[in-house]
């Protein structure tokens, strides 16, 4: 009985703090399905080759160039890590793939959504000042950190890692000329293109379910904290009452938590609004949110693509400029007169009523599933002609900048990042059969352990090590090096025997 007895009251502090993420996540249902949708959309119709190119300093337009490819790309820290590694071995600058990471998690439409629903449009409003700001000061800071050296190691290294597992990101699998055409498609013909708002459709769809679990993760942690972690707790942790130093050891703090909650991209949103209730400064907000550039996974996976000692100042770094961000944000707005004042949540009611958040959930549920609908019958609008699906991660990636693939039993697969690679080579049959969307070898295709001939010098090669790949009319061609590849682009018409 005493057993029981001392059960019943966690029982009961478990369901509360479940209750409190469930509104939590009610709250803001509305923004997650309008920020993920219009993440599509842009990532969809706006071109990005042009924003990659002529990425190999970190000077002003490189930097502009770079921050704009981030903020239309997705926002999961997994995949933005990913893609900045291949700019990297792509040849573009190590500043400059960092500041690609910053803007890609934190510059995004989906995660500015969220936070005015949940707390506040201050807190959107100065995640787009404290970005720019942080990417300066990395821009100002990086070539001083990330020596050449150091570099040139992690670059061997990465190059080292994609070779040994066929990691052929910069490997176009559409004909130069079908991408091109891809890329410079007027924006007003996108806009008209069921197979472009398809694609778009995919692109929300994948990003949601990537994240999934993040957000699963976000908000339960932080129904727990709304509700078991007492005020002195919090006290103990941020210090109050202290003028400046409170600003500066709550801002050292936040971006400490985030290491240590194992919660990255957007899932981090709701841990920051349980923090603002705790108490934390407006500055060590934006520091946290920040920060999930350095949380523990991400940490680990820097430690795979560069070694440790250019983890350890990545590491450094960020963590530097993400504490003088947050510092200066929260002086901005100081100034301002524009930090808030509420300390509670957004649905710290936790009960159920029909309100305008309701309405707009039930509108918003329709328009998740018409997307869901029509990401699942792209096929049918013409859409994911050079597109693919992770079938670990359910994340979309384009054929010509995927991060990493891998052929099993004659298909082609591929992902978003070498982790979900490697959980697909650990397990294949799980994921194989799991149906993800992958590419089918052509007709064209060399049996397995067969050799193929590079068509501009002659050379033989093996498809499955060959460090470049082309389709053309439906044909495909392996080369023995990027000057063979590069060849062929300028001229397919005299290589191409088929024409």
């Amino acid at each position: 009985m005493n057993f029981l007895l001392g059960v019943s009251p966690v029982l009961v502090d478990v369901g509360r703090s479940l209750r409190e993420g469930f509104f939590m996540f009610w709250e803001t249902l509305w923004a997650l399905v309008l920020g993920f949708t219009l993440s599509g959309a842009v990532q969809a119709f706006v071109p990005k080759d042009q924003m990659r190119a002529k990425l190999g300093n970190h000077r002003a337009t490189a930097v502009a160039r770079v921050s704009g490819y981030g903020m239309v790309s997705s926002s999961c820290s997994y995949a933005a890590s990913a893609m900045s590694k291949s700019l990297f071995v792509k040849g573009a600058d190590f500043t400059s793939s960092m500041i690609f990471m910053v803007a890609s998690t934190n510059l995004v439409v989906e995660l500015g959504i969220v936070m005015i629903v949940l707390l506040g449009w201050q807190f959107a409003a100065a995640e787009f000042v404290g970005g720019p700001i942080m990417i300066v000061l990395l821009a100002l800071t990086g070539g001083f950190v990330f020596t050449p050296p150091i570099v040139t190691r992690a670059l061997q290294r990465a190059r080292g890692e994609a070779n040994a597992g066929h990691d052929h990101a910069a490997m176009p699998m559409v004909s130069a000329e079908r991408q091109a055409q891809l890329e410079e498609e007027p924006l007003r013909s996108k806009f008209r293109s069921p197979a472009a708002w398809s694609d778009a459709s995919s692109y929300a769809v994948a990003d949601a379910t990537m994240l999934r679990r993040e957000l699963v993760i976000g908000y339960f942690v932080a129904g727990f904290l709304a509700t078991l972690v007492p005020d002195r707790a919090w006290n103990t942790l941020f210090l109050h009452g202290h003028g400046l130093w409170t600003s500066v050891e709550n801002a050292f703090v936040g971006p400490l938590i985030a290491v240590l909650s194992w919660v990255c991209s957007i899932g981090n949103v709701p841990l920051a609004a349980a923090l603002w209730s705790g108490g934390i400064s407006f500055g060590g907000v934006i520091a946290f949110i920040f920060a999930d550039l350095i949380a523990m996974p991400l940490i680990l996976i820097y430690r795979k693509f560069y070694g440790w000692q250019l983890t350890v100042r990545i590491v450094a770094l960020f963590y530097a400029v993400m504490v003088i961000a947050g510092m200066i944000t929260e002086g901005v707005f100081h100034v301002l007169g524009a930090i808030p004042s509420r300390r509670t949540f957004a649905a710290s009611t936790a009960h159920f009523e029909w309100n305008y958040t309701s309405y707009l959930n039930v509108v918003f549920i329709l328009l998740a599933i018409g997307v869901w609908w029509l990401a699942r019958n792209r096929r049918r609008f013409g859409g994911g002609e050079s597109y693919a699906i992770d079938p670990v991660c359910a994340m979309q990636v384009r054929l010509d900048n995927a991060p990493a693939r891998t052929t099993h039993d004659g298909r082609t697969y591929y992902f978003c990042s070498d982790r979900c690679k490697e959980k697909f080579d650990a397990d294949p049959i799980r994921y194989s059969d799991a149906g993800g969307p992958t590419e089918p070898m052509p007709h064209s295709m060399p049996p397995p352990n067969e050799r193929s001939v590079d068509p501009v010098c002659g050379m033989t090669v093996d498809p499955t090590s060959a460090t470049e790949q082309r389709i053309l009319n439906d044909d495909r061609f392996w080369f023995c090096g990027a000057d063979c590849a590069q060849q062929f682009d300028e001229h397919p018409s005299r290589f191409n025997r088929s024409t």
